[in-house]
């Protein structure tokens, strides 16, 4: 493609309205343009990039065994209603209803619509199993839709769905899906990890998310240095000593100690001159409705998803501050788990807490905090379960490894659903025996245009987007730097038909700009290879070849151009772990 011919309307000001890396380059590289919030359009060069990723993610999905049918995006409300999602998924489903008055959703996922396909056509154990995906865009209705590409209303997805006649076989889909994505990420040229995961609102009872890994990335993750463990933080188990307390039950009885004025933990600790570890937070929450105190250490961090899986719960709410004086009598700041006011109020500890007394707590009244608590003896906790953030100073819950904390961004999820949905909606299948049987099911996302934002979020530098080459909108980038010169036009021009022929995607930058806007614009765009004539290199017979990845500048003989740019080529495509296909 010639770059005077192309729609690419780069610009050289950051846009007030991008927050992050790859919305800001996406916007000044000329890739996307926003329609409305969360909702962009895809220019030429983003639509290329789009496709190439989705191409790649089809051809790892037609190689494992699955097969490709498209869904509606727009989805009835009662199939929704069958399993209970209509309700459950909150204001994130987009509703409406048409001129019957009949619900309908924009679709966010398609669990329900191709259970009710396969429900409606597979009756045999013969026909199974069946793994059946798409490439279909999609509408979440996010409170604050943000960062692009990366967390937009409208987005592009794959979702697969398998169906199996037992769980042994459900455990082959699952694997099967698995290790594709593991092909797809490789081949996409991307750092990535998959993790051990929550099953969020989809469901089901296992999971595993794909991280890109990337310094900018939203998510944290848990990975073991020893072992090939790895978890969000959702999801990362926290292995607590088992070496009880020196003091057994010989703590002295808790006394009430003043605390004027101190509702933090930091402003306690330095009141009383005291260690965070030695003080319990007594977090209170509304659980379904149902008051819930939740303890952790002080210099811990409770993590909600935790709690409500502990808990089943449907929703997880903190206590307002109206909440708090009428279950404790206090204000916020000096709630504790000894003498709660409000009967029946469930005590969930986190575990470390078991094992440790003569705690300092909040004595649920103002300006007052209470020492030496031990909570076997002074509180009836209801359970003890493991509720807090993992952190380096925890060790890896299957080899005892260390654990590092990183950043990722996700850009996949498989999940082993079982009978979820299958059950809900009747989707069975008689077996050998003529016996009618519930269909196991797993279901298998990956963002498609997040992909495309996470690759710029891992890959850029202050100049701009470094592509893959199995995802750049073209793999070179030819700068023809000929001002008035018809001699250098025209060997560009050669080596452009050249390199086409060879079946080589090019942007051929033939425009009559200043050298410096050329390879601002170059660099800007990210093309993983940078290919620079000029009337110097034309006439010592080479032309100057750069890595964009790492910088690397060298030059290439135009004498023997196919050879030294096929072995240059393969160079550039092996630092990105890619071969040439």
């Amino acid at each position: 493609m010639r770059l005077s011919k192309a729609y690419v309307p780069t610009l050289k000001e950051v846009p007030a309205e991008a927050e992050v890396v790859s919305h800001r380059l996406l916007l000044r590289g000329g890739f996307v343009r926003q329609l409305t919030r969360g909702i962009y359009t895809y220019l030429p060069l983003g639509l290329k990039t789009l496709n190439k990723v989705a191409d790649i993610v089809r051809e790892e999905m037609d190689r494992a065994g699955a097969q490709e049918i498209l869904m509606p995006m727009v989805q009835p409300g009662d199939l929704w209603a069958e399993t209970g999602r209509w309700e459950f998924y909150g204001k994130e489903l987009l509703r409406f209803k048409d001129r019957a008055d009949r619900d309908y959703c924009l679709g966010p996922t398609h669990e329900e619509v191709v259970t009710d396909l396969v429900r409606g056509e597979v009756r045999s154990y013969r026909q199974l199993p069946l793994t059946l995906y798409q490439v279909q865009t999609k509408f979440r209705d996010e409170i604050r839709p943000r960062f692009g590409l990366m967390r937009g209303r409208e987005f592009v997805m794959k979702d697969a769905y398998s169906f199996d006649r037992d769980e042994a076989g459900a455990d082959l889909s699952y694997r099967a899906m698995f290790d594709a994505y593991c092909a797809i990420f490789r081949r996409l040229g991307l750092q990535f990890r998959p993790v051990e995961a929550d099953t969020g609102s989809i469901g089901g009872n296992f999971s595993h998310e794909f991280m890109v890994l990337a310094d900018t990335g939203e998510d944290t993750i848990a990975t073991c240095q020893a072992c090939e463990y790895a978890a969000n933080l959702e999801k990362a188990e926290v292995v607590v000593p088992v070496d009880k307390c020196d003091c057994g039950h010989d703590c002295d009885a808790y006394s009430a100690v003043p605390t004027p004025g101190k509702h933090t933990v930091d402003e306690v600790c330095e009141f009383l001159a005291v260690e965070p570890a030695t003080l319990i937070k007594t977090l209170l929450f509304d659980v379904d409705g149902a008051p819930i105190a939740a303890l952790v250490r002080g210099d811990r961090e409770l993590n909600e998803i935790k709690l409500k899986n502990h808990l089943h719960a449907t929703e997880v709410k903190l206590a307002s501050p109206e909440q708090v004086v009428a279950w404790t009598g206090a204000p916020v700041g000096f709630a504790g788990p000894v003498g709660l006011i409000t009967a029946g109020i469930k005590i969930i500890a986190d575990r470390e807490l078991d094992f440790d007394c003569g705690w300092i707590v909040g004595a649920n009244r103002a300006d007052a905090h209470l020492k030496n608590v031990d909570l076997r003896r002074d509180v009836k906790v209801d359970s003890y379960a493991d509720l807090r953030n993992i952190t380096e100073a925890d060790k890896c819950p299957r080899c005892g490894g260390e654990i590092r904390l990183r950043r990722g961004i996700e850009v996949g999820h498989v999940f082993k659903l079982g009978v979820k949905y299958s059950e809900a909606m009747g989707a069975s299948f008689l077996d050998e025996n003529g016996k009618d049987q519930t269909m196991i099911m797993g279901c298998y996302g990956i963002g498609v245009s997040r992909i495309v934002a996470s690759a710029i979020e891992q890959n850029h530098d202050a100049d701009g987007i470094k592509f893959p080459p199995s995802i750049a909108p073209y793999e070179v980038a030819l700068l023809s730097l000929a001002g008035k010169d018809p001699e250098v036009a025209e060997a560009a021009d050669k080596l452009y038909a050249e390199l086409t022929s060879q079946g080589i995607e090019v942007l051929y930058d033939d425009r009559d700009e200043r050298p410096g806007s050329k390879f601002k614009d170059a660099d800007l765009m990210g093309m993983p290879m940078q290919l620079v004539l000029g009337g110097k290199g034309l006439a010592n017979g080479i032309i100057e070849a750069k890595d964009r990845r790492t910088g690397e500048k060298r030059e290439l003989k135009l004498a023997d151009f196919a050879g030294e740019f096929a072995s240059w080529r393969r160079t550039v495509r092996q630092g990105w772990g890619l071969g040439i296909e």
